[in-house]
């Protein structure tokens, strides 16, 4: 009986055994996802504890503010959107924060920051930040962005600064900073280092240059030459160190001491014999440099003139230039008694002229007066003996710059192969005149024939949007206020203008930025108003059928209108200059977003005066919709005056704020 019990409880056991070896693989399983989503959350638990921390850090005692905020430890930085928190796209890691203009007066606490492995952007500027940049800075390992301007930090950088190899733009200006510049010539991602108005001492270390776009060591204590910046910053970059030396400053370095001579039998030569033999030795090396440095100065000029000739094209709004005319279509450039020359085509508008009376039979000139007092009496034949000035010539025709002899000056638009007939130009011309906006410019007088059209507008005296960001040094002081400025104030009328000539179905049809003039005041206007029709259009059927489908060629052309605004806006922001209708500005500027890098979108002269990232951002949001691929998914002129004007009003909001 006792073999049978004891086979019996082996039985037992293994069947107890069997079993636990079932169950474990099932326990373990969930014991490992408990521990994974336990870990989980300890990591976001921890995260947020870093950020609470290091926000009490910036603004010590001051629990109000972090309720505002929305900063604590039961809510999420992503899905419940802090205050300053920005984050990746799939809305789980912390990308950003941006604390600026808070009057935060506490001081950075970088062990509990670093805690966000996921950092990319900390903006602290405009606060009152103080005492050291701890050496912890080093463990923000994906740190890309570090603006610290406006603060009143002090002490020496920390040198592990330098550890952050993704680091592209470093911003420590306007503060109390001292010690020696880090050395951050192995960081070859960084593009951007301003630290003027400092403290710093010693030399300027080694950077770069040929990847940097902006640079500024300006008011510190620096001495010493300044390194070779291959030509890309000017003075203003290192001014205020009076102990710096060397281009592109005034002040040159002293020569250094050179070493003595040695005694050689050759010292008893004559020392006029001596020299003569050297340089007779060395004259086939010495020329051969005199001809490297000719052919690298050829070089040099060839590609100078080119990226002249390039912005001179776009400057005159031409990517080619106008086709061969045929020599009763160009412009007659015969000089009047004045000296002045006549560029109006008169002998060509002169034959028009008289063919045109002979057909109508009448004598008056045929020049219409629409809207202005000064011009009452005016006649053809006084604009053909005025003198004027070509300003442009593009492929839509020639613009120039005529002076009356009652000293009112006109902007006389000479348009160049438009399919439309007499009437429909006319009536064209009638119904903007009457359309009034205070920021869009009517046109003052028309002449139509068969084969010429003149339209005349007010002259305005300052220029271009387009040679404002492009065309002069003054393109520097074009500031962000400015520019938002001019987005809404466009934006507004060309929403106005849409609402008011949908019926008619007159959209701009060639908005762009050197259709963007200012006055004596510095205000915006749109020119040229109607003066184009898209060119995907068939003027023909606009002008003969007036079916159903015609409707959605005019709504086509609002939205066409919509996208230029769009591109306008990216001028804006980017200060590139647009070439091929926009679409390679379009294309460029979306491919830097999709990256996940849109603050290298931005002109980074708005960068380094520290306009608002934020608003900078959220008009670029506005820019991408305009420039949808899908007219369909492009929002109306209406909806886009509002977006820019609530923006407006955000800005101004700030300055009352920061006053």
């Amino acid at each position: 009986m006792k073999p049978k019990y004891r086979a019996t409880s082996r039985e037992g056991e293994s069947k107890t055994a069997a079993a636990k070896m079932g169950v474990k693989p099932f326990s373990v399983f969930f014991i490992v996802i408990f521990l994974f989503f336990l870990m989980a959350n300890s990591e976001k638990e921890e995260v947020r504890q870093g950020l609470v921390t290091f926000l009490d850090k910036l603004a010590p005692g001051n629990g109000q503010r972090d309720s505002m905020l929305g900063w604590n430890l039961i809510s999420d930085p992503c899905t419940d959107k802090w205050h300053g928190v920005s984050c990746h796209s799939d809305n789980k890691s912390v990308k950003s924060i941006v604390l600026e203009k808070f009057s935060l007066s506490g001081v950075v606490d970088a062990s509990s920051l670093c805690i966000v492995k996921s950092l990319q952007v900390l903006r602290l500027r405009n606060n009152g930040l103080h005492d050291l940049i701890p050496e912890d800075i080093r463990k923000c390992k994906s740190l890309t962005h570090l603006f610290l301007s406006g603060n009143k930090f002090s002490g020496d950088l920390p040198i592990s600064i330098a550890e952050l190899s993704n680091l592209k733009r470093l911003h420590v200006s306007d503060n109390y900073f001292t010690g020696q510049l880090p050395n951050m010539v192995c960081v070859s991602s960084l593009i951007s280092f301003l630290a003027e108005n400092n403290n710093f001492t010693g030399k300027i270390p080694d950077f770069d240059f040929s990847n940097l776009d902006a640079f500024n060591v300006s008011n510190n204590n620096l001495q010493g030459p300044v390194p070779d910046v291959g030509g890309k910053f000017n003075a203003d970059s290192f001014s205020g160190n009076l102990n710096l030396c060397g281009k592109p400053l005034s002040n040159a370095c002293p020569p250094s001491s050179s070493p003595s001579p040695s005694p050689s039998s050759s010292s008893s030569q004559p020392l006029e014999k001596k020299d003569r033999k050297s340089f007779g030795h060395g004259f086939p090396i010495y020329s051969g440099y005199i001809i490297l440095g000719l052919v690298v100065l050829l070089f040099l000029s060839f590609k100078w003139v080119s990226k002249f000739k390039n912005k001179e094209e776009a400057l005159e709004d031409e990517k080619k230039e106008m086709a061969q005319e045929t020599s009763g279509d160009k412009p007659s450039e015969t000089s009047n008694s004045n000296g002045s020359k006549n560029g109006i085509g008169i002998r060509s508008i002169r034959s028009e002229y008289s063919l045109t009376s002979l057909e109508s039979g009448m004598t008056t000139s045929g020049l219409v007066v629409l809207t202005s007092r000064t011009l009452r009496g005016f006649q053809f034949e006084d604009l053909l003996s005025a003198p004027a000035e070509l300003i442009r010539r593009g492929k839509h025709g020639s613009l120039y710059k005529v002076m009356l002899d009652n000293g009112v000056v006109l902007a006389v638009k000479r348009i160049k192969d438009w399919g439309i007939s007499k009437q429909d130009f006319k009536r064209r011309m009638d119904l903007i005149a009457q359309v009034k906006h205070p920021r869009v410019m009517p046109p003052v007088a028309y002449y139509c024939s068969q084969q010429e059209k003149l339209l005349a507008y007010e002259y305005l005296q300052n220029g271009s949007l387009f040679m404002l960001l492009y065309g002069s040094p003054s393109g520097n002081s074009f500031d962000w206020r400015s520019r938002l400025n001019v987005a809404a104030v466009v934006a507004e009328a060309l929403a106005y203008m849409h609402e008011e000539l949908l019926e008619s179905g007159i959209a701009h049809g060639n908005l762009k930025s050197s259709n963007i003039l200012f006055d004596k005041n510095m205000d915006p206007w749109i020119s040229e108003y109607g003066l184009m029709v898209a060119e995907n259009q068939d003027q023909s059927v606009i002008s003969h059928n007036k079916s159903l489908k015609n409707k959605s060629l005019t709504a086509a052309t609002f939205k066409a209108d919509v996208y230029a605004f769009g591109v306008m806006l990216l001028e804006l922001l980017t200060g590139k200059v647009v070439k091929n209708d926009g679409f390679d500005l379009v294309k460029w500027a979306k491919s830097v977003v999709r990256e996940e890098w849109t603050v290298e979108v931005f002109d980074k002269f708005l960068i380094s005066q520290g306009a608002s990232e934020e608003r900078m951002m959220n008009l670029l949001q506005v820019a991408l919709k305009c420039v949808s691929s899908s007219p369909n998914d492009r929002p109306s002129m209406s909806q886009v005056a509002v977006m820019t004007n609530a923006l407006k009003e955000e800005e101004e909001k700030s300055i009352s704020f920061d006053t």
